[in-house]
């Protein structure tokens, strides 16, 4: 299957500040988690898919068409669905009335096709209920909800989603796994988030992004198994380990290079996502 899409050597500076360097991939069909932390330039990596922004080099093509071009451009922004980190909404804008205009922005042209659609969108992510409530009167995971909504309209084949799950209760969190698992059927979905757990529940595949650049590739479970034999449990803080935090039993979880006889336990994704970022200028101490 061919890639939905191709990126080849990709680099943006905010003046002195390298946002992104040199950064290739490909994404196909379903669901890719972006991890990094912050300044990574994990969101500059989605604007620049997201056509909001153009590399100062490399080129890209999404959905079979060079966003370098202005006819390019166009095609992918009408199959490209965009939930950026901060939704612009407009207060007083009720939830149909705010998928509605993004709609508009989509050239839907027809009104009674465009509201049909807007229906469909609104009750695809469980707010069909109260499509005609203001946005001011909606609670987080609702807005969050609406953002979405605006992002499926039109049936993308390319859905950008910049830290969905922020903010979000756990009962919020686990009702957007669903929508966004829903989301990844059929079309490509790539999510930046920094919830480890939401990765392992979510991805076929992660990305792990660090001053710029990609340093790691591959499933969940390759991220995983870089961590085997990494990871051992103390009754105090190794001094040597790479990160180590008390857990709830009251012993110490250690990451890193383990000395002789120490009492191995089982990686999770979370602890082969810490030394993917280990000795690259990044704190990983907890």
């Amino acid at each position: 299957m061919p890639p939905t899409v191709s990126a080849s050597g990709l680099s943006l500076h905010y003046g002195r500040t390298r946002a992104l360097d040199d950064v290739s991939l490909r994404l196909a069909p379903g669901v890719t988690g972006l991890l990094g932390p912050n300044g990574a330039g994990k969101t500059t990596l989605l604007r620049v898919l997201a056509t909001a922004v153009p590399p100062d080099r490399g080129a890209f093509t999404a959905l079979g068409h060079d966003p370098g071009t202005p006819q390019g451009r166009q095609e992918v922004r009408r199959r490209l669905g965009y939930l950026p980190q901060t939704p612009g909404f407009h207060p007083d804008f009720t939830a149909f009335e705010f998928v509605d205009y993004v709609a508009i922005l989509k050239e839907l042209a027809d009104r009674g096709d465009r509201h049909r659609e807007v229906r469909r969108v609104l009750e695809e992510v469980g707010l069909g209920d109260v499509r005609g409530r203001r946005i001011r009167k909606l609670s987080g995971g609702m807005r969050q909800r609406v953002a979405l909504a605006a992002a499926l309209v039109g049936d993308p084949g390319f859905l950008v989603l910049d830290e969905p799950t922020v903010g979000l209760d756990p009962e919020q969190r686990m009702r957007f796994r669903e929508l966004i698992a829903g989301a990844g059927e059929g079309r490509t979905v790539l999510l930046s988030t920094h919830q480890t757990e939401d990765v392992a529940m979510l991805c076929h595949r992660v990305i792990v992004m660090a001053e710029g650049a990609v340093r790691f590739d591959g499933t969940p479970a390759e991220l995983t198994a870089r961590a085997t034999g990494r990871v051992w449990s103390s009754t105090e803080r190794d001094p040597g380990a790479k990160a180590g935090w008390r857990t709830g039993t009251g012993s110490f979880r250690n990451v890193g290079d383990p000395p002789a006889g120490a009492d191995l336990v089982d990686p999770t994704l979370e602890d082969g996502y810490l030394l993917a970022l280990d000795g690259i200028g990044t704190e990983v101490t907890a």
